[in-house]
Parts: C-alpha cells; structure tokens; sequence
C-alpha cells in the first residue's frame, strides 16, 4: 500500500502530515517509528494526522504522534503546520480553522501572509492535571540530582511541561537534565523540559528537550510554558518573542489564568511524497 504524504517544518520542528480523510491509515506505534525514522523511514520529530471531525462543530479532527510511536495531545509548531496544510491542499477555505484534539478544541487563524496564530488554550498549574506527583501547587519544585537541587516549573497546555531558568541555554545541561528530568517518576505522562534564560523583558532564549523526541529546532507549547512561567513571576511583558534555534516565536498572554494563551509563528512545506507501507 502506498501511503502519500507530506513533509512540513515550523522553525525545524518537523513533522510528517498524512491526510487519513481522503485515504485510509491504521497507524500503529510500530509504523510511527518505522515512518519518523531518520535513517529507515522519513524521518520527523512528530506525526500529525488529519481525521474527519468527531464534533459537528469543529472542521477537522488532529492526532500527534511523537517519534517513539507515542500518541500526545498537543502541539504548537505542529498546529501552525497542520492549519497550512488543510488550507494550502484545499481541504477548507477558511482562515479561521476550529479543529478538536485530545486536548479539547483548538482554534487557528492564518493571516495574509502566511503566519499562523494559534489559541492554545488556558494554562493549568495544579499538579493533578500537569500531570505532577506533588502534593501542593507551588511556583517552583525541587528535583534532587545527586548532591545538587534542581529548581523547576511546571504548567499543562495539554502536554506537561517543565521550565528550569538558565543563565545561558547555550551552557545549560539539556543532554543530561533533559532525558533524566523527562522521564522522571515525579511524571508520570513523562515530560517536555524546557531550559529558560531571560534576555529581557520582551525576550526569552529556549532550547526543549521533548518527551519521545529529544531536543528539537522549536517546540512552540515549550515557548509557550516558558512565557507563562516567565510571566507568573513577573520577569517579562504580555507580548514576548522566544528564539529557539529554529527561529521565533511571538508568544501573548496577559496572566490571567482565565485567559487563553496565543501563538504565533511560520509553518512550511518541505515537500509531498509516497511511502510504501
């Protein structure tokens, strides 16, 4: 069987997006590995699936799949692509797209030039829905390593993620932290660690070590964590943009936990192609 495909990337988060409308897929965690393989497949950090919509009122259905065959429930740099791929191929004609996750409902919107903004949604804190085995609520968690005491934060946009300010993320110690932290027991739906230095105000440095994937160029709910966090605390603006190492992103929110959380960034095609599975 002959699967098409495309190939699309948000600041070098890249992804394999199958429209599963107007073809049939059973993907199973042995041919997401098989597909995401960088040496044996496609290979991509994540894979995006277009599905009929469930709820009469949303446009499409949207499933994630991580590198490691896992199924998650969101994604940033993954909606931008996925808002462009559905209306580039003809499958809407709006600018306004409502599709429905696992999460919940999502909202995108693609502007004239191509950016896409996406409604990710009210940030969550409580332990219980990062998913985080602590007790109480608190702004910031200890993580013993060794002698040495870890200090992160923790916030759900559908996916838990968790933010360890740096001085400088280009010395930050992503390759061990971030598999220890993401796979830590104090997770139990593991985790996205995000290692967070502070520029100023208006701007955040960030490199995402992401549950199933490892480091990515972008991890836009990463970006997004990492505003929330910065902004609780008081250490930048509503309006912030976040470099990663595949570019920016603009990230708003007001800090009112009432309040959804926006982003905004490019989507792009790389290319269409076919793979026999």
């Amino acid at each position: 069987m002959l699967l098409n495909f495309t190939k699309m990337h948000g600041l070098g988060n890249d992804f394999i997006v199958i429209d599963a409308i107007n073809q049939s897929l059973e993907l199973s965690a042995e041919l997401a590995q098989r597909l995401a393989d960088r040496h044996f497949g496609i290979g991509c950090d994540q894979i995006l699936i277009i599905e009929a919509p469930k709820n009469p009122q949303t446009d499409f259905f949207y499933r994630i799949f991580n590198a490691d065959g896992s199924e998650v429930a969101q994604c940033g740099n993954g909606a931008r692509c996925f808002a462009r791929y559905v209306h580039d191929k003809g499958l809407t004609d709006k600018s306004c797209i409502d599709v429905e996750t696992v999460a919940g409902p999502m909202q995108l919107n693609i502007d004239d030039t191509g950016m896409v903004t996406v409604d990710m949604g009210l940030p969550k804190f409580s332990p219980a829905d990062i998913p985080l085995r602590r007790e109480q609520q608190a702004t910031l968690y200890e993580f013993e390593d060794g002698d040495e005491i870890i200090q992160l934060s923790a916030v759900s946009l559908g996916n838990p993620h968790a933010v360890i300010q740096v001085d400088d993320i280009q010395t930050a110690a992503v390759e061990t932290l971030g598999p220890w932290l993401e796979s830590h027991p104090d997770f139990p739906e593991r985790a996205n660690i995000g290692f967070m230095q502070i520029i100023n105000r208006q701007h955040i440095a960030l490199r995402v070590f992401e549950r199933g994937s490892g480091e990515t160029q972008a991890c836009g709910s990463g970006a997004c964590a990492a505003m929330i966090v910065a902004r609780q605390q008081g250490l930048v603006n509503d309006k912030v943009a976040v470099t990663l190492h595949g570019g920016m992103l603009q990230i708003d929110w007001t800090g009112n936990e009432r309040e959804a959380v926006r982003m905004t960034g490019p989507a792009s095609f790389v290319y269409n192609g076919q793979i026999e599975i």
